[in-house]
């Protein structure tokens, strides 16, 4: 065949695998998305996507997530499946579970529904937590079953982990040798269980790990090259805690002590799932979490989502950022937070503009402290395309801003909510040496540590306008 007809086939050929694909409404690959934390997400309707206390499974090229739709009072109404190649686009596909899929779901409360896939015999298999629609005296697993990932779900029935364990927050995980396991909370929260399952993964087959009177619940379980790690928080109710997490080389032990992950509240989140995103690139591993709509005065489904990438200082040991969006690709499996962010420096004490203990709270005090590595002393320019910006922090997603809007000299500098205050925008100035001063739009007054302070803690204030290297910053 001479090269041009062999040009001319190869064309064909994949001209013929564009229209297969066309035909049978295979999904293209995914291009690099940007998720927004924080909000509730919509699916391709404009629809609310509910899918609280959640897990995802990858089938083909999508990944399918299913969770919690709950009904006005709180009760179990649905699980709902909805499915995306880009971890963005989420398309409904159904209500796999429902209240009329068994005679006991009618008046019932399902949590953190997860659903695994059992190579051996072809079935999704669900397992969730199940308590009677009044109160958590039940504290029981339930199985329900599928032949395929979206379709309706065949209940099983609830019980108690070999006839003995109180069970509530519930994760599943299949290990590489097949082997399937499911982990939850007992003994009223005080214990967390490892159970290994049956060969059909509908049954649990015995207890592998405990670890008793350690208070945590909100599992999430995930292995990451030969290392597992179990991610968890605490039992404050709808309150979010300081998340820990344990890691080892083997599913039973030894586990190493509980560590801090994240800040005080995990970002205003829980643990619902940890999902590893497999590309082109490698793999990284996305953190699930929901802002439960009850710490918000409202209820389960006015939750919100925060995702955020995990990273691993170490091979046993991880940390967790706060990123007001993500930029996911999924083809290359890559998670990271917006570029843009530097530290802003203060000239004449080498010191960063800082959020004091990385509160992610609104009205933070914002100080000078030592430069380091911290991610409440990185901040962001939003350009707002009227000759100001916004400072964003990294580890909250709020603005530096002068509290109370004072015109006053000596007002305190805070972070906020990012709004359209001009307390929140500023000027930036050239100052000469390559140094700026950020002038408050509201006030005309600079970003001044107080006194010209050099130590750390010293509190960022604004002061009139000067020559001051205590109003010059660079970064």
């Amino acid at each position: 065949m001479s090269f041009s007809r062999c040009a001319r086939a190869i064309v064909a050929a994949l001209a013929g695998a564009a229209t297969v694909l066309a035909l049978t409404g295979a999904p293209a690959l995914a291009a690099p998305v940007t998720v927004t934390n924080g909000t509730q997400f919509t699916d391709t309707s404009g629809a609310v996507v509910h899918a609280h206390g959640g897990g995802v499974l990858k089938v083909g090229a999508y990944y399918y997530w299913f969770g919690e739709n709950r009904n006005p009072d709180n009760t179990f109404r649905y699980v709902s499946a909805y499915r995306s190649t880009d971890l963005k686009t989420w398309e409904f596909r159904n209500h796999v579970l429902t209240q009329s899929s068994a005679a006991e779901l009618a008046s019932a409360n399902i949590e953190r529904p997860k659903v695994i896939y059992n190579a051996a015999t072809g079935q999704f298999v669900m397992w969730m937590h199940k308590e009677t629609a009044t109160d958590y005296g039940q504290a029981r697993a339930a199985v329900a079953v599928s032949s395929t990932v979206d379709g309706a779900y065949t209940y099983r029935g609830s019980f108690r982990p070999l006839g003995t364990y109180m069970s509530r927050d519930i994760t599943t995980f299949v290990d590489d040798d097949g082997a399937g396991y499911m982990v939850s909370a007992a003994n009223e929260n005080r214990d967390l269980n490892i159970y290994r399952l049956t060969a059909d993964y509908t049954g649990v087959a015995a207890l592998v790990r405990s670890w008793p009177g350690d208070v945590r619940e909100a599992p999430a379980l995930f292995k990451r090259n030969g290392v597992y790690f179990m991610l968890t928080s605490g039992a404050t109710g709808w309150s979010p805690n300081q998340q820990k997490y344990s890691s080892a080389t083997g599913i039973t032990g030894t586990w190493s002590p509980w560590a801090n992950v994240g800040d005080g509240t995990a970002y205003q989140s829980q643990t619902a799932y940890v999902l590893p995103v497999t590309g082109t690139a490698g793999t990284a591993y996305l953190y699930l979490g929901d802002r439960w709509g009850n710490s918000l005065g409202g209820t389960v489904n006015d939750s919100r989502y925060v995702w955020l990438p995990l990273r691993f200082p170490s091979a046993t040991t991880l940390a967790m950022d706060y990123y007001p969006t993500l930029v996911i690709d999924a083809a290359a499996g890559t998670v990271s937070g917006p570029g843009g962010y530097t530290a802003v420096v203060a000239r004449h004490s080498g010191k960063c503009v800082d959020v004091v203990s990385a509160s992610t709270a609104d009205g933070a005090e914002v100080v000078q402290y030592a430069c380091n590595s911290g991610a409440n002393q990185q901040w962001r320019r939003r350009d707002l395309g009227n000759g100001y910006v916004q400072l964003e922090a990294r580890h909250s997603g709020k603005c530096l801003d002068v509290a109370d809007a004072s015109t006053a000299d000596n007002a305190r500098i805070v972070q906020y909510t990012c709004g359209a205050g001009a307390n929140q925008q500023w000027q930036v100035q050239g100052a000469g040496g390559g140094y700026y001063r950020l002038v408050a739009r509201h006030s005309g007054r600079c970003l001044d540590v107080t006194g010209g302070g050099t130590g750390d803690g010293v509190r960022l204030i604004q002061y009139a306008c000067g020559a001051g290297a205590n109003q010059q910053w660079s970064g």
